[in-house]
């Protein structure tokens, strides 16, 4: 577990580290700021599970570094410290989901009261949104670039640890609701027009959860296609134009989506989703009808044929033939009358 301590006080931010420290639970890494703006660096940097901060800071006090937190990364709870005279200030971030106070000074049994509060929740069967942070990242990133098969490879692996985790139905339920709605709210951040329409009552078991999860994402892709399809449709023509062009060529997947600007994975991941066939597969079913149409005309040689199509070995260029289309290439002569 990962703590931020917030404070413009060094002696009090050191203060507060050493009484962290003295409570009977190892920290991952107690991680300190001196401004809201500072703290928000770190919490980009590291997956923090709970902050406390400061109410009264120079820059950007505890209260808007609250609202932003709950904005931004509601997974993370906040414990305000405050002195008593801004206690009613600090009663401002209810608004923000903060449940804990400390008034200065706070002492080390204000503070492992509060800690021992929120450890108590992360009982056997109690998953942490933060803890889920990064596959969320994952799949946002899967969903982006439409990469459904390694997407349900990465569902299916979450599901396992989920499953190990201890959590009933109800709770993962919850879960699953609020990664949803993270990841939703990170893709309509990149443009993507989709609403949180998380529905899971029908699901009467955890099963059935992860395949809704699965639906409702390939349905996003759907979407996300359909709107690159416009796009995208000059472009894949051009692709294809050059893969029919180059066959005699050992071009491969990596070349042609560097030419249109694209990752290898999203660019195959794209190239299956518009043509319904693998970049590997269509070059070869090019390969073979243009096999097919050189065959045709006698003078040229079988093995010509092969060398024309981009295939060297020669018994390959047979087999694949034979594999395609049922004949191999002297027999497929033989049906159009050449000898």
């Amino acid at each position: 577990m990962h703590l931020l301590i917030v404070d413009d006080e060094p002696i009090i931010r050191k203060g507060l580290v050493k009484m962290a420290e003295l409570y009977p639970f190892e920290f991952a890494g107690i991680h300190t700021a001196a401004s809201g703006t500072a703290a928000l660096e770190i919490i980009r940097e590291h997956e923090i599970d709970l902050v406390f901060t400061d109410i009264r800071m120079p820059k950007m006090d505890g209260l808007e570094l609250c609202r932003i937190i709950h904005e931004q990364y509601s997974h993370i709870p906040c414990i305000v410290i405050s002195g008593f005279g801004d206690f009613s200030y600090a009663q401002k971030c209810l608004f923000y989901g903060v449940k804990h106070y400390l008034l200065k000074p706070v002492t080390a049994p204000d503070l492992h009261e509060v800690l021992a509060d929120f450890m108590k929740n992360r009982v056997k069967g109690f998953v942490a949104l933060s803890d889920c942070v990064d596959v969320i990242e994952q799949m946002e990133q899967l969903v982006w670039n439409l990469e459904e098969d390694r997407l349900r490879t990465l569902i299916g692996e979450w599901k396992q640890n989920c499953m190990s985790s201890g959590m009933n139905l109800l709770q993962l339920r919850q879960l699953i609701k609020e990664c949803m709605a993270l990841l939703l709210k990170r893709l309509q951040a990149r443009g993507l027009p989709v609403k949180n329409e998380w529905e899971d009552k029908r699901c009467v078991s955890k099963d059935q959860i992860f395949e809704e999860m699965q639906t409702r994402l390939g349905d996003i892709m759907e979407k996300l296609l359909q709107q690159r399809s416009g796009t995208y449709k000059n472009l894949l023509d051009e692709v294809k134009t050059y893969i029919d062009t180059h066959l005699a060529e050992e071009i491969t997947l990596d070349e042609v989506a560097e030419m249109a600007g694209f990752t290898p994975t999203y660019f195959s991941s794209m190239f299956k989703k518009m043509t319904n066939e693998t970049f590997v597969k269509y070059r070869i079913k090019k390969r073979m009808e243009k096999a097919q149409q050189l065959l045709a005309i006698p003078h040229i040689r079988i093995v010509d044929v092969a060398a024309k199509v981009g295939y060297e070995d020669y018994p390959h260029f047979t087999k694949m033939f034979k594999k395609t289309t049922g004949y191999s290439p002297s027999e497929y002569r033989q049906q159009l009358g050449i000898k």
